[in-house]
């Protein structure tokens, strides 16, 4: 399965979504690691019989698609908010102090 970030780029932006509130770009992120192990799952499920070999096939093709979707969904958004694509770090303007209670 291609991929344009690494697991450790997606971490730094869902920590800075953390750190900044604002969790759109988060979510994203989230969600394609959640389907990079949804992927790997079904690689290794493949090999109990010949219907398990295509259910698990036809998942993994599945969650490979709609990983490429969100990956540029992502790239997108960050550029649409102004991220640093070098560092992804946030843009000063979309930084929001935590308020304490």
């Amino acid at each position: 399965m291609k991929t344009r970030f690494t697991d450790d780029q997606l971490s730094q932006v869902i920590d800075q979504s953390l750190i900044f509130q604002c969790a759109c770009p988060a979510q994203v992120a989230k969600h394609i690691l959640g389907l990079r192990d949804l992927h790997a799952y079904q690689q290794e499920c493949m090999g109990a019989t010949d219907t398990d070999v295509a259910v698990h096939r036809r998942i993994a093709e599945d969650a490979a698609t709609a990983h490429g979707a969100l990956e540029a969904s992502l790239c997108a958004v960050l550029e649409l908010e102004g991220w640093d694509l070098e560092t992804l770090e946030m843009p000063v303007s979309l930084q929001k102090v935590p308020r304490v209670i």
